[in-house]
This record gives structure tokens, sequence and C-alpha cells, in this order.
């Protein structure tokens, strides 16, 4: 199956079950050490939105005597009624404020609980590598921090709307109910037929909504898509701007950042369409809700059934209830982006549990103090084999140079020794001791050098001297007075300062064993040698297995193997 065709695979999987894996995703935090507070909060919140239906029915008993006062002209009452309901307007907003206020602290807090389970999660298994090299997700950042974000707040914003409405639909439709009357269609007494109109009005509305708005679902899906699409690339330009600019690729950007922003437009506008047609639909739905009750309940006030404040009453009910059956009209838009953050997460832990659960092809693990390569094959996606039944022992103290023509298997050799390469057979039992990889390209974290010294470590782990002592024996002395400062250390360096500055993290280390590949191809001789002898002085005992095509390097080797034709050959030294 290709990455594409298992992308997708991945998605439908999650569609087809999307509610119960949505609910898996819910209900984790809802049990977790944060459970306590977490209940609290929700409980006061919902009672706060309670409070706020009560408040609404307060006012709609307010209406029918406000309006009965002023259709009796009465002065006394009308002015007492109008400081009531003063009181009731301080007390709405006070729970206004306090229902905004713990919603957002619940919601933060559900964030940064989800938000730090998937960094874990995210972190674990390599799985940050694996979905980058599968390419089974897409811009794992965007969904760690905005969807994760939009699903906490969507989540609590329409499930409390939802029971908003419907303890809402159920004090109002009572009033209805009680204040609506019955009539009389083709011989045949309909009681309460207010709330009739109000759920036949409703319950059409609804179903012309849906029909008239389900893309925005897919649409919204693709449109965070696209967005995130075009953040990295302008990221990647922000990483690679020196090259690009030596290169003078400004117009070849230019075009491929277009050509992101062209995608980014064509679907925007395909949701306006959409949008402008459920706009028209639900903008007109409202209007004609505002006097559809005034026209089914006005021949009874004109008959003299109602009083005014009845009438005013009954309206108010009405637009309650409407507006209650009415809800998932409302948070149509609302609801199409919620479906597709969570259809986003659902199949970023789906193919975060695919990964998690695939057995690895080659059988790496930490056995013994030697390095054994026993019957091993590396295969490439396209099916072509990299390396065919390799047969290998280092023993502890030996340093082993890897060589080979360009793509014939150095490197990945190196990543299956880290657990990094999946398509293949065999095995690798790695020595059950202090090891570090030194790749081409070190990773310098964004903080002080000290803190890109001693990575993976903390910074706390070596005495200060010790740092500037191993940035001497590296040709770094100019940045010992740095050592305190915070920066984009890979930015400031140069390819073979960062090296450099690798080299000077494997003496803060000291591993037993150490794996490079090409970790000296940005040096010039002299410094590489310099290095190579700081390892050896330095680290009596080390094993090395290195990755390199210079001759200058044999020295500093004691075995030779070359890559060819699939094979791992023992070469002569000269």
């Amino acid at each position: 199956m290709n990455q594409n065709a298992e992308y997708r695979a991945v998605n439908d999987a999650v569609r087809g079950q999307f509610f119960r894996r949505t609910w898996a995703m819910i209900t984790p935090y809802w049990r977790s050490e944060e459970k306590g507070r977490a209940w609290l909060l929700l409980a006061a919140v919902i009672g706060l939105s309670l409070f706020s239906v009560a408040i609404s029915v307060w006012i709609n008993h307010w209406y029918k005597d406000f309006y009965n006062a002023l259709e009796k002209k009465d002065t006394a009452a009308f002015w007492q009624l109008i400081g009531y309901f003063g009181g009731i307007a301080a007390v709405a907003i006070l729970g206004a404020v306090y229902r905004l206020y713990l919603t957002q602290m619940l919601t933060i807090r559900w964030r940064a609980w989800l938000t730090e389970k998937h960094f874990s999660r995210w972190l674990a298994h390599k799985n940050y590598y694996q979905l980058e090299q599968g390419g089974y997700t897409d811009n794992p950042d965007q969904r760690i921090s905005e969807d994760l974000n939009n699903f906490t707040s969507g989540t609590l914003s329409l499930g409390l709307g939802l029971l908003r409405n419907v303890v809402s639909l159920v004090s109002f439709s009572i009033i209805l109910w009680g204040v609506s009357g019955s009539i009389e269609v083709f011989g045949i007494t309909i009681p309460g037929y207010m709330f009739w109109c109000a759920l036949l009005y409703a319950a059409v509305g609804s179903w012309l909504t849906h029909l008239i708005g389900r893309r925005l679902i897919g649409l919204s899906n693709q449109q965070q898509r696209f967005e995130a699409d075009l953040r990295f690339s302008m990221v990647r330009v922000r990483e690679n701007a020196e090259s690009i600019a030596l290169y003078n690729g400004e117009p070849n950007e230019r075009q491929r950042l277009s050509m992101r922003f062209g995608k980014v437009w064509q679907n925007f506008w395909d949701i306006m369409k959409v949008s402008k047609r459920l706009t028209f639909f639900t903008a007109g739905y409202s209007q004609i809700a505002i006097i559809f009750p005034f026209i089914v309940a006005a021949p009874r006030y004109f008959t003299g059934k109602i009083e005014l404040g009845e009438l005013m009453q009954i309206n108010s009910a009405f637009g309650n209830v409407q507006e209650n059956f009415s809800w998932f009209i409302n948070a149509y838009s609302e609801l199409a982006t919620w479906r597709a953050t969570s259809d986003r997460l659902l199949s970023f832990q789906q193919a975060m549990s695919d990964n998690e659960q695939r057995t690895p092809a080659i059988d790496v693990r930490p056995e013994g103090e030697r390095l054994v390569i026993n019957d091993l094959g590396m295969d490439l996606a396209d099916g072509r084999h990299l390396l065919t039944d390799a047969d290998m022992t280092v023993e502890p103290g030996q340093r082993v140079m890897l060589s080979g023509r360009s793509g014939s298997g150095k490197s990945t050799l190196l990543r299956a020794m880290g657990h990094l390469w999946p398509a293949g057979h065999g095995s690798i039992r790695l020595p059950a001791t202090r090891y570090l990889f030194l790749p081409q390209k070190p990773y310098l974290p964004i903080g002080t050098l000290k803190a890109v010294l001693s990575y993976p470590q903390d910074d706390s782990v070596y005495a200060p001297e010790r740092y500037a002592q191993v940035l001497e024996t590296c040709r770094l002395p100019h940045l010992v007075s740095r050592l305190d400062e915070a920066n984009h250390w890979q930015r400031m360096l140069s390819p073979g300062e960062q090296q450099r500055l690798a080299f000077a993290r494997a003496l803060l280390f000291a591993p037993r064993w150490l794996y490079m590949d090409e970790a000296t191809s940005a040096m010039d001789e002299e410094d590489e040698a310099t290095l190579y002898q700081a390892l050896i002085d330095e680290l009596p005992g080390l094993s090395i297995v290195s990755v390199g095509h210079r001759s200058s390097l044999k020295r500093f080797h004691g075995r030779h193997v070359r890559i060819d034709g699939g094979r791992l050959q023992e070469q002569q030294l000269t």
C-alpha cells in the first residue's frame, strides 16, 4: 500500500467510527488525576448555564406583566417593573461573566492536559520521526497546537450549548404549551398548537440547513490543512534563508508559496460560496421567525382571547422554543469546524497507533558487550535492496570505518542501528552500554549554549569549567564567553562549527560506543584529525563506528568495511 493510499485508509477508518472514537478522546481527562477539579469546574459551568435559562424564564414572565402594565397605563407598576428588570439584569450579567470565566478556565486546563499527553505520545516510539517518513499525517504541529485548542473549546461550547438548549426547550415548551391554547384544523382539535408550529418550523429548517451546508465539514478540514501547509512552507524559507539567497531562488520560492496560497484561496472561495447559500437561508429563517409567532397567535389576540401581555409572552416563549429547536441550524458552522478538527485529531491518533503496533522488520535490541549484525537486509520503499544478508561483529574498543558509494546504504545502516529503519529483515544487537549517535547535521536546540552542549541531558549535569574545556579542545574558544547566552545556534554557527560542537557534546557525554554518520563532512582535514584524536585520547577504550568518505579517516580506525553491491566487505587498511 503506498503512502497516500494508507493515509486515505486511516482517514476512512476514522470516519467509520467517528462518534465512538471521539468519545474515547473526550473521556480520559474526566477520569484522570485532574478529574476532581475538572468535574467541579464543569458542575459550576453547568450550574451557571442552567441559571441563565432560569433568568430567561424569569424575563419571560416579566414580559407578561410589563406589557400588561403598558396596556393598562399603570405608571406605578411600570416603574416597579423597570426596577425589577434592573435587578434581573445585574444578576444575569454577573452569571454570564463567571460562566465565561470558568468555561475558559476549564478549557485551558483540559487543553493543557491533552497537549501534554499528545507531546508524550508523539515523542514516544519515534512517532515524530516515523510519521514524517511515512507521510501519514500532515503538520502534526498544527494538530497538537491549533486542533487541540479548537477541539477543547469547541467540545465545551457545543456540549454546554446543547445542554442549555435542552433545558431551555423543556422550560419554555411548558410555558408555550400553557399559554398558546388550542386550534381546530379540519375538525381536529390540536392542543398547544404553537408548540407544534415551533417544532415543525425548526425541523424543516434543520433539514434544509444540513442539505445546504454539509459540504462545510470537508472544506473546513481542507482549509486547516492548506493553511498549515502554507505556514510550513514559509518556515522552510526562514530556515534555509541563506541557501535560497545564494541560489537567488526567490522567484522559485515565490512561485511555491503562491501555489500553496492558491490552494488556500480556492478552498476559501468554496467555503464562501457554501457559507453564502447557508447564510441566505439561515438569515431568512431567523427573520421570518420574528414575525411567525405573531402571525400564528394574532387570531386569538384579535378575538380578545388573550391580552397584549400574553401575546408578548407567547412571542417570547415561541422565540425561545423555536431557537432551541433550531440549535442545530445556528450551530451548524461551528459543528462543521468541530467535526473537521476532530477528524484531523483522530487520524493523527490512528497514525500513531498504527506505528506503535507495527512490528519492527529488523530486530534491534541492546544485548551483551559487542555490536553484532546478523543476516541483515535493508529495503527501500520502492522494493529495492540496499543490503542483503549482511553479517558483522564489532568488539569493544574497536574503531570501524564504513564506506561505499553514495546511496549504497551506509547512513541507512546507522539508522537501522538507531531503530529508525522499518523495512528489511535480520537482527542487530547493540552493546548494552552508554552510547551516542552523531548525525551529519547536528541538532542544536534553541537555548543557552550550555543546554546545546549537554543535550539530551540537563545543563546542570556538568561542572561549568568542563564546558569551557571541551570547547577549547574542539577549537571553539571564541564560544567560551557565550556559554550562558540563549540563541538560535543552528543559525548562528557555520556547518563546521556545528559539527565541532557535536564533538564537544560527545566529549561531555563520554559514551562507550559512538556511532558517527559523516560527522566531519563540513570540517577541514586538520580539524577532523584534531577532533578524532581528542576522542581517542580523552575517551580511552571508546568503540567507534563511523561512516566516511575521506581517506584521511582511515588512520583513526583499525578496521575498514565497505558496502558494495549490497554486501559488507572487509577491506585492508593501507
